[in-house]
């Protein structure tokens, strides 16, 4: 049950909840030296096996992926490597505005080498919408030797090319502004972008960032919140503006606080509008990429309606694995962690990947070949 009256104390069903709670560490990993060092946030669990690359959406961070996380590392043994890309999270490098696919995907082979040395452990590429496309350039690319096998959440070429055109309306549709990081959690669940409560707790954390208004000038808290925006390709969502907490404009707010010349909200951490000329290129041609990769596949949809031609011949013919989950939003590992970490574990086993731990029995999901 929702509560509306934010005025009383059960505004607390959606207040944060920290990193610390999925992951196990938190590190910064440094590429480059000097003038050209970048600077990458990760999230790490476990200490064994092969290493899962996570790499969250267009938009999103990587803390998208922890209440995924504590379901996979309960499955089998297994190493966690989560990313804040460029220009999301709390990853800063010297160009932020530069998302093609071939910056980004050089990107994650450098931060797993700085991490891991220059031939890592076992590799499984692990990506959503626009990760999933990082992912599938970086197997294909040959940036790691180590990959083993390649894992796509809900990114199909065709469908994700018919969205582009439809993607700026989606992205000037929503709020601009929230009153709080409560508020943003509470229209994440409400709009449906994400549709998993606990999920929203820990992952708009990292889609927002404070900001501070000093008089008539505005400036950016750092604050220890992260923040990237919500995801491309998202569905089309029943649209939630409840000013009770959402405001558009940042004047609708200052009427409301006691001290105006110290007001703060909390906004999108990257505006993901400004990236429309690498959209394209993210997802053209990966259906091909994906089949060509020489490695064990696997796709996990939100819907069979999602597949376009050549997959569709591709899964015809075996050339990898697909799974289409229970009803869920576009953002599948968010809004049913458990069943996506159950369909990756078996994967994983069958592939000899990994094994299953100790009192866990990983059921074999009846994948579509």
């Amino acid at each position: 049950m929702w509560e509306e009256d934010f005025d009383t104390e059960q505004k607390r069903d959606y207040s944060p909840v920290s990193w610390s709670e999925y992951f196990e560490t938190m590190d910064d990993v440094v590429v480059g030296a000097g003038e050209n060092k970048d600077i990458f946030r990760v999230y790490k669990s476990g200490l064994d096996g092969p290493i899962l690359v996570l790499l969250h959406g267009g938009g999103h961070s990587a803390l998208s992926w922890a209440v995924f996380t504590a379901s996979m590392t309960s499955r089998v043994t297994c190493r966690v490597l989560a990313v804040d890309l460029r220009g999301h999270g709390d990853t800063q490098v010297r160009n932020s505005d530069d998302l093609s696919t071939q910056t980004m995907s050089r990107d994650v082979a450098n931060v797993v080498r700085a991490m891991y040395g220059e031939i890592p452990p076992p590799l499984i590429l692990v990506g959503h919408n626009m990760g999933g496309a990082i992912a599938i350039h970086t197997a294909t690319g040959t940036l790691l030797p180590s990959v083993v096998g390649l894992v796509v959440i809900d990114v199909v070429e065709g469908s994700a090319m018919d969205v582009l055109h439809s993607m700026q309306n989606f992205l000037r549709g929503r709020p601009k502004t929230f009153k709080s990081i409560d508020h943003a959690i509470e229209w994440s669940i409400k709009s449906g972008q994400i549709r998993n409560l606990e999920s929203a707790k820990v992952s708009m954390v990292g889609q927002v960032r404070r900001f501070v208004f000093l008089c008539d000038n505005i400036d950016v808290a750092p604050s220890d919140q992260p923040s990237p925006v919500n995801d491309v390709i998202a569905e089309r969502h029943e649209e939630f503006y409840d000013l009770n907490y959402v405001t558009d404009e940042a004047d609708n707010l200052r009427s409301e606080v006691s001290f105006p010349e110290l007001e703060s909200v909390y906004s999108w951490r990257i505006d993901l509008s400004k990236a429309e000329k690498y959209w394209d290129g993210w997802f053209r041609g990966i259906s091909n990429l994906f089949l060509s990769c020489n490695v064990p596949k696997l796709l996990l949809l939100a819907g069979i309606d999602r597949l376009d031609r050549d997959l569709t011949i591709g899964q015809m013919q075996g050339k990898f694995m697909m799974q289409v989950l229970p009803p869920c939003g576009h953002a599948v590992h968010e809004d049913t962690p458990d069943k996506v970490a159950e369909a990756l574990a078996s994967f994983m086993i069958r592939q000899k990947f990994a094994e299953a731990k100790s009192g866990n029995k990983s059921s074999s999901y009846p994948y579509m070949r």
